[in-house]
């Protein structure tokens, strides 16, 4: 009896990890996507804000999603949604930097509302957690360790995405690669749920998304980099 108690706690312990492991892999794409959605707030303490509301519905959005897993993955329509809404962002997000306001600085960042970011949020992190959440079904039916293994996703999503805020100040391409990783999420939900055996594998995804961010982390902003230089300069001086 002992023997079979420590086996399952074993297993448990086990299945939990494997999924504490898929929701923390999966989330650097979902993070990044977040972070460019609540740039656009104009101080930081909105910005981290609107992360802990937005998380907060998308955690209840991302729970009735389990809690109604096996019914949605019969129909290839809510994918379809999915994957066309993450398109929308991304269209939405270069078709306004390819018609820039000449009354607007270059570098100022384009007014949103604060209730506006945060439905937004919920539906990305929604949209994004379609295919982790029916993954999550698949490795095990004890429905706590699911709950359990959301809500450390969650956790860890929102200590991603609030490292990310801060970086997108600091490099120049990381909010384009953002959003062309929230581009390439689109595709393959779109394609999973049009043609599901010309998806490409989950590993050519992960090197696409790894490109992205390398691009993305390539260039720091030039005020940034002047900003620490005058810093370093007084002293120097005062060393000489």
């Amino acid at each position: 009896m002992t023997d079979l108690g420590l086996g399952s706690s074993i297993d448990i312990g086990l299945t939990l990890m494997a999924l504490v492991a898929l929701e923390t892999v999966l989330s650097a794409d979902n993070a990044v996507a977040l972070a460019a959605l609540v740039q656009p707030l104009p101080t930081p303490q909105q910005q981290q804000k609107a992360l802990n509301w937005g998380l907060v519905v998308a955690l209840v959005l991302r729970i009735a999603l389990l809690l109604t897993a096996t019914w949605v993955v019969q129909f290839w329509q809510f994918q379809v949604a999915g994957a066309l809404y993450l398109l929308w962002l991304v269209g939405k997000h270069f078709w306004l930097q390819l018609q820039p306001d000449p009354a607007t600085p270059p570098n100022s960042k384009p007014s949103s509302t604060f209730w506006h970011i945060i439905p937004l949020i919920a539906f990305t992190d929604l949209a994004f957690s379609l295919d982790s959440v029916t993954t999550a079904v698949a490795v095990t039916d004890r429905l706590w360790l699911v709950l359990t293994g959301c809500l450390i996703g969650v956790v860890t999503l929102r200590f991603l995405a609030g490292l990310f805020v801060r970086w997108l100040e600091e490099f120049v391409y990381l909010q384009d690669a953002a959003y062309l990783t929230i581009f390439s999420v689109g595709l393959k939900l779109l394609g999973k749920a049009i043609q599901p055996e010309l998806v490409p594998p989950d590993w050519t995804v992960l090197a696409m998304v790894t490109i992205l961010f390398t691009w993305g982390f390539s260039k720091r902003s030039v005020e940034l980099v002047s900003e620490d230089a005058t810093s370093i300069v007084p002293e120097q001086m005062h060393l000489d």
